[in-house]
C-alpha cells in the first residue's frame, strides 16, 4: 500500500516538474513574441512617418512631372535666425517717428471710397457676367485636393487667402509655413519661411504679387512672391496677431492682435501710420476685415462682440451683439449692404449695415464649429467653412445650395474663385481642395 502511495506521489510530482518546464517555456515564447511585437510595431511606425513623407514630397512634386530640369524650382526662403529680417531684406525704419495718419492718406482713402461706391452704383443688381448660377453652385463637387503643402510631422493648415486674378492660393500652417500654390498648374510656387509659431492668418494682394501672413509670434511679414523675400516685418503688436485685411487702395494693411489694439500700416514703407484700443475694447480682438469702400472696417472679440470702426476717425461707431463665445470671423458683401459674422455659438448672423440690425441667423445644428465665412465678389454667395462646407445664395430666403463633406478635420478656410467658378477650402486634415460643377 505504502509503495503504491509513493509510486503515485513520485507520478504527481513528475507530472507537476513537467508543467514547471512547460510553464516556463511558454513564458520565454510568449516574451519573445511580445518583444517582436513591439520591434514590428516600431518598424510599422518609421515606415509610415517615412511612406507619408514620401506622398507628401510626392503630390507636390506630382505637377512637376515632365518638367524640363532648366524649370525653376520651387523656392524655399527662411529669414534671420530669430525670425528677424537680414540686413538685406529690411528696411530702415525710423522707430520713433510719430504714428499718424496724414491728410494725403485720409484723401486717398476718400477718393478711393467715393470711386468704390460709383462703380457699384454702375453695377446695380446686374450680375457679372460668366458667375455661376445657383444651380451650377449646388452641383459643386471635389475636382483636386492636395496633402502636401505643408508638413505632415506638424499637420494643419490654418488659413487661406486666393488672388482670383492670378489663380493662386496662399496658406498658413501649424508647420510654421506660408505656402503658395497655383490651381492651373498644380504646382508650389514658393514655400516662404520665418515665421517662429505656426501661421494663422494670410492674405493675397488683389493686384501685386504679394502676400501677408501673420502669427501669434506677435509679427506680421510681407513677401515678395518673385523672389521669395520677407521685404516688410510689422511689429505692430506686442500679443498674437489674430487677423489681417488689406485695403482697397492696395497701400494699407489692417491688422489686429490679442494685445486689444488693431494697427493701420502703410505696405510701401513699413510704418505703423496708427494703433488703436478703446476703453470698451475688455478682451482679446479675435478678426478683423475692411468694408469694401474701405473707410470702416469691423473687428471681432474674445468677448462675443462685433465692432465697426471709422478709419478716418480712429473711433468705435457701431457694436454689433448677440452672438455667445469668440468671434471666429467676420465677412463683409461686395455690395457693401450686407456683413456676416460667426461665433463659437454654431450660428451665422446676418447684418444689414443701413439699419445695422441683425436681419437673419442661420442656426447649424449640433455643435458646429463656424471657422471661416466668405462672400463672393459678386455678393450672390456665402460659403461657411468649419465641421464642413455650406454654401448660400444671398437672396431673400438664402437658400441653402450646397454641403461639401469632403475633409476629414474642421475646414479653416473657404474662398470662391473668379464668378464662383470653383471653391478652395482648407483644413486641419491637412489638405487643400477644390470643388467646381459637375
Amino acid at each position: 500500500m505504502l509503495k503504491l502511495l509513493q509510486d503515485e506521489w513520485d507520478g504527481v510530482m513528475l507530472h507537476s516538474f513537467t508543467m514547471r518546464q512547460q510553464l516556463q517555456t511558454a513564458r520565454q515564447e510568449l516574451s519573445h513574441a511580445l518583444y517582436q511585437h513591439d520591434a514590428a510595431c516600431r518598424v510599422i511606425a518609421r515606415l509610415t512617418k517615412e511612406v507619408t513623407a514620401a506622398r507628401e514630397a510626392l503630390a507636390t512634386l506630382k505637377p512637376q512631372a515632365g518638367i524640363a530640369p532648366a524649370a525653376a524650382s520651387t523656392p524655399t526662403v527662411a529669414a534671420a535666425p530669430g525670425g528677424a529680417l537680414t540686413a538685406e531684406e529690411s528696411m530702415d525704419v525710423d522707430a520713433e517717428a510719430p504714428m499718424e495718419i496724414t491728410e494725403e492718406v485720409l484723401e486717398k482713402l476718400q477718393q478711393t471710397s467715393v470711386r468704390l461706391t460709383s462703380e457699384r452704383k454702375k453695377r446695380g443688381k446686374k450680375n457679372a457676367e460668366g458667375l455661376a448660377t445657383p444651380e451650377e453652385i449646388g452641383t459643386y463637387r471635389q475636382t483636386s485636393t492636395h496633402p502636401g503643402l505643408h508638413s505632415a510631422s506638424n499637420p494643419g493648415v490654418l488659413a487661406l487667402s486666393v488672388n482670383e486674378n492670378m489663380g493662386r492660393v496662399v496658406t498658413g500652417g501649424s508647420d510654421k509655413n506660408v505656402v503658395v500654390f497655383e490651381r492651373d498648374t498644380e504646382q508650389v510656387v514658393c514655400t516662404l519661411k520665418g515665421h517662429t509659431k505656426k501661421v494663422t492668418s494670410v492674405a493675397y494682394h488683389t493686384t501685386k504679387n504679394v502676400v501677408f501672413s501673420a502669427s501669434p509670434d506677435s509679427t506680421v511679414r510681407m513677401w515678395t512672391v518673385a523672389d521669395g523675400r520677407c521685404s516688410h516685418l510689422f511689429k505692430a503688436h506686442d500679443g498674437a496677431v489674430t487677423g489681417l485685411s488689406v485695403h482697397a487702395t492696395g497701400d494699407y494693411l489692417l491688422t489686429c492682435s490679442a494685445d486689444q489694439h488693431w494697427a493701420f500700416s502703410d505696405i510701401q514703407t513699413g510704418r505703423v501710420l496708427t494703433k488703436v484700443t478703446d476703453a470698451s475694447i475688455q478682451d482679446e480682438l479675435t478678426c478683423a476685415q475692411f468694408h469694401p469702400d474701405g473707410l470702416i472696417f469691423g473687428t471681432g472679440t474674445k468677448d462675443s462682440t462685433v465692432k465697426m470702426w471709422d478709419l478716418k476717425e480712429n473711433a468705435n461707431v457701431a457694436n454689433m451683439p448677440g452672438h455667445s463665445g469668440p468671434i471666429s470671423d467676420i465677412a463683409f458683401s461686395e455690395n457693401g449692404f450686407y456683413l456676416a459674422t460667426a461665433a463659437d455659438d454654431s450660428t451665422v448672423k446676418l447684418w444689414d449695415l443701413r439699419k445695422l440690425e441683425n436681419f437673419r441667423t442661420i442656426q447649424l445644428e449640433g455643435r458646429y464649429e463656424v471657422k471661416s465665412l466668405s462672400f463672393d465678389k459678386s455678393g450672390n454667395y456665402l460659403a461657411i467653412g468649419g465641421t464642413d462646407i455650406r454654401v448660400y445664395h444671398c437672396k431673400k430666403q438664402w437658400n441653402h445650395l450646397a454641403t461639401l463633406t469632403d475633409h476629414t478635420g474642421p475646414v479653416t478656410g473657404v474662398r470662391f474663385g473668379r464668378s464662383a467658378s470653383y471653391l478652395v477650402s482648407s483644413s486641419m486634415d491637412r489638405h487643400v481642395k477644390f470643388y467646381g460643377a459637375q
